[in-house]
């Protein structure tokens, strides 16, 4: 059973891989994994029976969710873009009270904490913009094999921290409209690249976000939660008080009750 939901949970890490304004980030925090991820991979090595369990059918999920679900997902965004996004609202609303119950647990709630939270968001909330000013389909003159790899060791922080995307990133180095095509029609030459200087940051950020839990533990969670709270900006829609925005508040809702029972 625990297979099957990993493997779900990496179907939707997958999918949220490709599109912009969603942080695969957010979505391994939504699920309740995010913590879990980064001591797995990080720890390999010291179990790798008990680790390859845990990491495999999340790994085989985002394969499926990156090849196959993506385009679905793609596809409801282009055709029911309210409901879709309204969906992913109430996720990221729904998770955010776990979160604060989880970090409570740990440590005792201190007021300044929240500022973590409100610079995180207003962070967030920039990058909304930024992501929104840029030309998507814009592409560089020469791409290099070297540069495919600082692109994807860019990328990772995207991957590796909830709430920024990674779509951004490769939208400032150019490449996105190429790795959206590399991915359609399996371009190796420019997916190995690119997938090299991606497990080269990963493990880089991966890292570094473990030692900020390990000796910031209550900062680094109060500012994930800024951080997902602000990538809720990018997948607002526009609705008035009609059909559309009592369709928006259900599908809201029916996230929110969906990261309940996940929980």
């Amino acid at each position: 059973m625990n297979f099957i939901s990993n493997c779900i949970k990496g179907i939707a890490i997958g999918s949220g891989a490709i599109l912009p304004g969603i942080s695969s980030g957010v979505l391994c925090v939504i699920f309740g994994i995010y913590e879990d991820l980064l001591d797995h991979i990080l720890n390999f090595f010291s179990d790798i029976k008990k680790h390859t369990k845990f990491l495999l059918p999340i790994f085989i999920g985002a394969g499926i969710g990156i090849l196959i679900f993506s385009n679905i997902l793609n596809y409801l965004l282009s055709q029911y873009s309210l409901q879709t996004k309204s969906i992913f609202i109430g996720l990221i609303f729904g998770s955010i009270p776990s979160l604060f119950k989880e970090v409570n647990q740990k440590c005792k709630f201190k007021l300044h904490y929240l500022l973590y939270t409100i610079v995180a968001f207003t962070c967030g909330i920039f990058l909304v913009i930024l992501e929104k000013n840029i030309v998507i389909n814009s592409t560089v003159d020469s791409i290099t094999p070297l540069y495919l790899v600082l692109s994807g060791f860019a990328m990772s922080v995207g991957v590796v921290v909830p709430g920024v995307s990674s779509t951004i990133i490769l939208m400032l180095f150019g490449i996105y409209s190429t790795y959206l095509s590399a991915i359609s029609t399996l371009c190796f030459p420019i997916l190995i690249p690119l997938g090299i200087g991606l497990i080269l940051g990963c493990i880089v950020w991966m890292k570094l976000t473990k030692f900020f839990f390990e000796h910031f533990y209550a900062q680094t969670f109060y500012t994930i939660i800024g951080f997902s709270l602000g990538s809720i900006f990018v997948l607002m829609p526009s609705v008035s008080l009609d059909l559309n925005g009592i369709i928006s508040l259900m599908c809201i809702w029916a996230g929110f009750l969906i990261a309940n029972l996940l929980e």
